[in-house]
C-alpha cells in the first residue's frame, strides 16, 4: 500500500489505519532518461542541481492528543485503602504529548537500512563531470541518471548503492567522485495489537523503531503491560521490550528498527503492587518476575527525606479470599520481603513532634523551633524587647503613613505626622490596618503536654514583668516540647486604656494627620493637640467616624437584609391578582423587590456617628468629650455654599445658599415634587448626618411646618418616589407591611450614598 502525502495521523474505520511516517511531500520521480531533452546532454563540466529538499526534511510537529485513561480496579481498591488515586507509573509519559516526527526522517541512516522504492537518494558528482540532484527509487526499484540510464538499487544498502553507482558511472566518465546520501525514507506498515491505547495498522518510516511505534500509538492502555512489549516478525518474537529500563535507567539496548509487517504486541499488565507514602515516586507498579520491597524502592526513586526510616507496613491479599497486615523492620531482611500481586506498601512519614525542643510563636521577631536544655527558662528565649519586635512591624508602620525610628517630632506636638510638613497621601479610616505586632505585655502563655496523660495545660505569666522588669517570679522554667505564645494587642481585646490607638484628623484642622491617642484621651483634647480648627472650618458638617461602629452598623444591615428576605418569600408565595383576575402581578413585585434587597445587600456601612453639633458651632470646646478609639477619623470640611436639592423633582441640582434659607423655598427653586412623587415621605438629610422627616415635623392641623423648617450649607432635600402597591384590598393588607419595609431600605441606601 502506497503511503498517504499527509504527515498527520490518519483514523479511519476498523482496522484502524495511522500514518506517522513524517513528511511525505513528493517531487515529481526523477527520470532522467526523459529529462534528456529538458536539461540537455550531460557535457563534462555541466552542472545540474535539482531543487533542494531542505524544506522536505524540516521536522514537522503537530499535537497528539489522547483520551485520558479510564480508572482500573486496583486503582480505586487502593484509592479505598489509603485514600490516594495513585497514577499508573509512566502512564503519564504518552499523555497530551507534542510528537515530532521530522528527526525520524533527519536521522543517520543505519548501515543496514535496505533501500526500497519511494526513497529519496541525494546523489553529489563532481570532477570531470558535475552533478547534483535528489532523485527518488522508481517502483521498479532503479534510479536515472543522464547518459547512464537505469541503475537498479533496491534492495542493496546505502554503501553497495554507492559503489555500485559509482560502478555504473565509470562506464561513461573517468575522473570524477560521487557521494551518495539517505534523504526521504520510505514508509512501511506494522501492526500495534493487544492492550494498546489505540491499537490499529500504522504506516511509518522506515527507520522507526520499536520504541518510535510505542511512543507513536500512545504506548500501553492502563490494562496494558509496561514490562512486556513484544515485537513479532514472521510469527516469532524478536524481543521482549522492558519500558521501565527505558523509563527509570534510560536503557534502549532493547530496541529494534521496524520492517514491513512487524506486529507489536502489549499483553495485559502483569501483577501489580501499590507504593504510597513518604516515597518519590508514589504509583502503582508493574512487577517483572520476583521484586522484592528494596527493588520496589530502587525502581520509585527511594524514599524522601521526609520518611521514617523504623518500619515498613504492607497490605495483602491472601489466596483470593482475605486482607491481612504486617509491618517489618526497614532492614536488609524487610528489604529482601517478595512482593505479591495486589500489595500495597507504605512508607510512613515521621512523627511531627520535635524532641528536646520548644517553640516560640506569635508576635516576637524570631518564631520557631529552639533546642532545650536543662535548666532553661523563659528569659533564655525572651532576653529583650528587641526580640518582641516582629519583622513585618516597620512595614506595617509604613502602612499607616508613620514615620521610621529617627523621626524628631515637631516642638510642642507627640503628632506622628504632618502633611504640612511631609506632602503625601493619608490612607482613609477605613483603609487604615490596626497597629499588628504591638505586643501585649500582660498576658502570654506557656502550653505545656503531660507526657503520661497527654493532656495539655495553660500556663500564663506576665510578659511586661519578665521582659521590662526582669521579675525572677515570671522567669518560668521550660520543659522540653513547650509551646510558647506571646499575643499583640489585635489578638486578645485588651482594657481600652491598654490599647494603641491611631486617630486620623483631616480637614480643617491645623495640624491635619495621624496621632497616637494618650489612654481616655477625648476627640476635643486631641484636636487641641493638633493646633485646634482653621478660621474655614465648617464644624457642623464634621463627620466622625469608628471603626467598631461600621462593624455593628454593617452587621445590623445584614440582619434587616435577612429578615426582610424572609418576610418577600413569605408574601411572594400567595398568589396576586389585580380586579380583572387576568394578570398576574406577583412576578413583577418580586423582581422589583429583589432589585431593592440586591441594593441594600450591596451597600456598605459608612461607621458615621452624628456628633448633634449646634449649626453655629465653631470653636473646639463645641466638640464632644468622647474616649477616642484605634481607628477613629474625624473631617472638618470647610464651610459649603450650596443646598442639594434630590430625587423626584423637576431640577435635581445644587443651589446656593442663602441665610434663613426654608425648604419650601429651596423646593420651588427645583420646580417643585413631580407627580410621582411622595410628597408625606419627603426628609432633611443635614450636613452633621441627622435626619428631619416631614412627618416628624408636621401637625395634623398645620402640614407647612416642615416647608418652613431653615436649612443650613451643606444639607441636602430629598423627595422620594411614590411606590406602586398592588391593587385589591387583600393585596394591599398583605403587602403593605413589605412595602413599608422597602421604602425605608430605600431611604436608607439613599442615606448610606
Amino acid at each position: 500500500m502506497q503511503a498517504p502525502t499527509d504527515s498527520s495521523v490518519q483514523t479511519h474505520a476498523a482496522p484502524a489505519v495511522f500514518d506517522i511516517s513524517g513528511p511525505q511531500q513528493k517531487q515529481p520521480r526523477a527520470d532522467l532518461s526523459n529529462e534528456a531533452s529538458a536539461i540537455g546532454s550531460l557535457a563534462v563540466g555541466s552542472t545540474f542541481t535539482e531543487a533542494s529538499s531542505e524544506e522536505r526534511n524540516r521536522p514537522q510537529s503537530h499535537a497528539a492528543s489522547f483520551p485520558p485513561e479510564p480508572v482500573t480496579e486496583f486503582q480505586r481498591f487502593v484509592a479505598a485503602t489509603t485514600g490516594q488515586m495513585l497514577p499508573i507509573y509512566g502512564i503519564g509519559l504518552f499523555t497530551d504529548r507534542s510528537v515530532t516526527f521530522g528527526p525520524v526522517n533527519s536521522a543517520p541512516a543505519p548501515a543496514n537500512l535496505v533501500l526500497a522504492a519511494d526513497d529519496e537518494l541525494q546523489i553529489r558528482i563532481w570532477g570531470q563531470v558535475n552533478f547534483s540532484a535528489n532523485l527518488r527509487i522508481s517502483r521498479e526499484g532503479n534510479l536515472y541518471l543522464p547518459k547512464v540510464g537505469a541503475v537498479h538499487v533496491a534492495g542493496m544498502t546505502l554503501a553497495v548503492a554507492q559503489d555500485h553507482l559509482r560502478e555504473a558511472m565509470n562506464r561513461i566518465y573517468r575522473n570524477f567522485d560521487l557521494t551518495v546520501d539517505l534523504g526521504e525514507i520510505h514508509s512501511i506498515q506494522i501492526y500495534i495489537t493487544g492492550m494498546a491505547r489505540q491499537p490499529g495498522e500504522y504506516t511509518v518510516s522506515a527507520l522507526s523503531t520499536l520504541v518510535d511505534a510505542i511512543f507513536s500509538s500512545g504506548g500501553p492502555s492502563s490494562t496494558g503491560s509496561m514490562r512486556h512489549l513484544e515485537l513479532k516478525r514472521d510469527g516469532k518474537i524478536l524481543t521482549d521490550f522492558d519500558l521501565y529500563e527505558l523509563l527509570i535507567k534510560g536503557d534502549k539496548t532493547g530496541d529494534i528498527q521496524l520492517q514491513p509487517g512487524d506486529v507489536l504486541y502489549i499483553p495485559a499488565a502483569g501483577p501489580q503492587v501499590a507504593l504510597a507514602g513518604s516515597i518519590r515516586e508514589p504509583d502503582i507498579y508493574e512487577l517483572r518476575g520476583e521484586e522484592s520491597v528494596g527493588d520496589l524502592l530502587d525502581t520509585a526513586g527511594g524514599r524522601t527525606a521526609m520518611a521514617a526510616g523504623s518500619r515498613i507496613a504492607i497490605d495483602r491479599i491472601a489466596d483470593h479470599a482475605q486482607r491481612s497486615a504486617f509491618a517489618m523492620k526497614d532492614d536488609a531482611a524487610g528489604l529482601g520481603t517478595r512482593l505479591e500481586d495486589g500489595d500495597i506498601v507504605r512508607i510512613d512519614p515521621i512523627p511531627s513532634m520535635y524532641r528536646d525542643t520548644v517553640t516560640l510563636r506569635g508576635s516576637v521577631a524570631n518564631p520557631g523551633h529552639f533546642r532545650w536544655a536543662e535548666g532553661m527558662h523563659l528569659s533564655d528565649l525572651i532576653p529583650d524587647r528587641d526580640s518582641l519586635v516582629t519583622r513585618g512591624y516597620w512595614w506595617r508602620r509604613t502602612q499607616l503613613g508613620l514615620p521610621a525610628p529617627e523621626f524628631t517630632p515637631a516642638p510642642h506636638h507627640d503628632q506622628l505626622e504632618s502633611p504640612v510638613s511631609q506632602e503625601k497621601a493619608v490612607p482613609s479610616a477605613a483603609a487604615l490596618p490596626s497597629p499588628a505586632g504591638e505586643t501585649d505585655w500582660d498576658y502570654a502563655v506557656i502550653e505545656r503536654r503531660d507526657r503520661t496523660t497527654m493532656t495539655s495545660s495553660l500556663i500564663p505569666f506576665n510578659l511586661g514583668q519578665l521582659v521590662l522588669q526582669h521579675d525572677a517570679t515570671q522567669d518560668l522554667a521550660l520543659q522540653a516540647g513547650d509551646v510558647i505564645t506571646v499575643f499583640s494587642k489585635d489578638e486578645i481585646r485588651l482594657p481600652i486604656d491598654h490599647r494603641t490607638k491611631y486617630v486620623q484628623l483631616e480637614g480643617e484642622i491645623a495640624n491635619a494627620g495621624i496621632y497616637s491617642a494618650a489612654p481616655g484621651e477625648t476627640l476635643r483634647s486631641l484636636v487641641e493637640r493638633a493646633g485646634g480648627l482653621t478660621s474655614k472650618a465648617y464644624l457642623f458638617g464634621a463627620e466622625f467616624t469608628r471603626k467598631s461602629t461600621q462593624v455593628l452598623e454593617q452587621q445590623r444591615m445584614n440582619e434587616y437584609s435577612n429578615q426582610l428576605e424572609e418576610t418577600m418569600l413569605r408574601h411572594a408565595s400567595v398568589g396576586l391578582e389585580d380586579r380583572n383576575g387576568q394578570n398576574n402581578l406577583q412576578s413583577s413585585l418580586v423582581s422589583a423587590n429583589q432589585s431593592l434587597l440586591s441594593r441594600l445587600r450591596q451597600a456598605r456601612a459608612t461607621g458615621r456617628i452624628v456628633l448633634r453639633l449646634a449649626p453655629e458651632s465653631s470653636g473646639v470646646d463645641d466638640l464632644p468629650t468622647m474616649i477616642l478609639e484605634d481607628g477613629d477619623r474625624l473631617v472638618v470640611p470647610s464651610r459649603p455654599s450650596t443646598i442639594q436639592v434630590l430625587g423626584a423633582v423637576f431640577n435635581q441640582n445644587a443651589f446656593l445658599y442663602e441665610t434663613n434659607a426654608r425648604v419650601g423655598q429651596y423646593l420651588r427653586l427645583a420646580g417643585g415634587p413631580t407627580r410621582e412623587a411622595d410628597r408625606n415621605q419627603i426628609f432633611i438629610l443635614r450636613a452633621d448626618g441627622s435626619v428631619v422627616h416631614r412627618r416628624t415635623r408636621n401637625s395634623v392641623f398645620d402640614s407647612s411646618e416642615f416647608d418652613n423648617l431653615r436649612l443650613y450649607p451643606g444639607d441636602t432635600i430629598v423627595v422620594p418616589e411614590k411606590i406602586v402597591k398592588p391593587s385589591g384590598a387583600r393585596a394591599l393588607a398583605d403587602w403593605t407591611e413589605v412595602m413599608y419595609q422597602l421604602s425605608l431600605s430605600s431611604a436608607v441606601l439613599d442615606l448610606i450614598k
